[in-house]
Parts: structure tokens; sequence; C-alpha cells
């Protein structure tokens, strides 16, 4: 069972400010670094600002702050699914500092992605998570999610998006 805030601890869960943006850039790269792929997170304060309070914001996320403090974050988006006919939430990161891991954020911030589906009608929340991150995996059969199995996720970007993108011309 996961540690739990002190007594003296305060623990709120909220929608990210503007001013949470270079803390939670800066977790989307410790993040990287533990997937071991660090030169391949490029994420800038100000794109992820544009993203999250731009003119048409495509990313939203919310933050779990301990005493004060930016412990944790979750950015997800928002999906359609054709079969269903119903919107549906796509956790694109899930990220606790370090020092704030075994007091229950990650489970908080889950909780709170969870309530935002059930309050909006959309039919499920979904991630991806790598095969090797054992301490992930087992964390998330604690919730009931299930794995996908018989679907494989595919991806075109770098030279070959640039490709497929002059086939449409």
């Amino acid at each position: 069972m996961p540690a739990r805030p002190a007594a003296t601890q305060t623990v709120t869960l909220r929608d990210i400010r503007p001013e949470d943006v270079p803390t939670v850039v800066r977790f989307v790269h410790e993040l990287a670094d533990y997937e071991r792929e660090p030169e391949s997170c490029l994420l800038t304060g100000e794109q992820l600002h544009t993203a999250l309070f731009g003119e048409h914001p495509a990313v939203f996320g919310h933050v779990a702050e301990v005493d004060g403090t930016v412990a944790g974050t979750a950015l997800w988006f928002v999906t359609f699914s054709t079969w269903t006919g119903v919107h549906g939430m796509h956790l694109e990161d899930l990220y606790v500092s370090p020092s704030h891991r075994r007091l229950g954020l990650a489970r908080a911030l889950l909780a709170r992605l969870a309530t935002t589906c059930v309050e909006r009608g959309w039919a499920r929340l979904e991630w991806a998570v790598l095969d090797w991150n054992t301490p992930a995996l087992d964390f998330y059969a604690t919730l009931s999610s299930r794995p996908q199995d018989g679907w494989t996720t595919h991806r075109v970007d770098g030279d070959a998006l640039g490709a497929l993108a002059a086939l449409d011309r």
C-alpha cells in the first residue's frame, strides 16, 4: 500500500495554470530521461503553453501539489471512438517527482481523470506504457486497467512523415 501524506502535508489536485508550465516541462524531460530517450524530448515551455492555453487548446492537464509545491502532473487529450460514438481521454504523460512518490499522487491524478471522463459521459481513459516499465505495469494493474492485446501502435514521424505528406500532392 502506498504511503500517505503526513498529517501536516496538504495535497491538492487542480488544473494546470500558466505558471506551472516550467515545472511541467521539467517533469516531461525527467520522464523522457527515465524512459531512456532524453534526446527525443524537444518540448519547450512556449510549446506547452500554446498547447494548453492558446486559442485552440488541444492538450489539457492537471497537477498534484504537496504543501503548495507542484509534485506531479497528468497531461491528456480528447479522443473519439467511431465504434462507440463517444469521446474518451488519452493520457499522454503521468509523472510524479521522485521526492513525492508513494504518497498516492499518481492514483489521485488518475482518479481525477476518470472523474472527468465520467462527468463528461466519455467512454474510456487510456494510455500507453513501455513493455519494460514493470513498476508502472504493476501499478496500473492495481487499477483494474487492461492491456489492449492484439493492437500495435504505429507511428510516422521525421522524414517518413514528410514523405507521406508528399504523397498528398
